[in-house]
């Protein structure tokens, strides 16, 4: 009877934790303030010759109320440069984030971008940038 019980209250607070978390969702999306949305997360150079073009540019979108502030760009290591909107973007409005691999360094690689603001929907977001750099044919 008392592991009936127990097994009771568990399923009762499992079933409360997941509506708790579904109602914070639908908070945050009627939420006022700025959201930031990007078109991608993600960029795949594919395979690229030693010295090629290592620059892309990832789209966001400002789909909240207030302006958005990028306050931090990061990349994970020194191979990998961003430049990005500096002046707040208004609502409805875009910015970029343009992301600089250094392709001299030859072989596969996997890079990740962090970027803090002050949005409502997501304060924090990872873009990853990944490919092969590889030596060009000696003809």
């Amino acid at each position: 009877m008392k592991k009936l019980f127990i097994a009771c209250l568990v399923a009762i607070m499992t079933i409360g934790a997941a509506n708790a978390q579904e109602q914070k969702k639908e908070t945050n999306e009627n939420e006022h303030g700025p959201k930031i949305v990007f078109a991608e997360r993600e960029h795949n150079y594919g395979t690229i010759q030693k010295g090629g073009d290592g620059n892309c540019v990832f789209t966001f979108t400002n789909t909240g109320d207030e302006p958005l502030i990028l306050s931090s760009v990061r990349a994970s290591c020194g191979c990998t440069t961003p430049k990005w909107t500096q002046k707040p973007v208004m609502p409805g409005k875009t910015g970029e984030i343009g992301v600089r691999y250094n392709t001299n360094n030859v072989g596969g690689f996997t890079k990740t971008v962090t970027i803090t603001s002050n949005a409502v929907n997501e304060a924090r977001v990872v873009v990853k940038i990944k490919g092969n750099v590889v030596q060009p044919d000696k003809n």
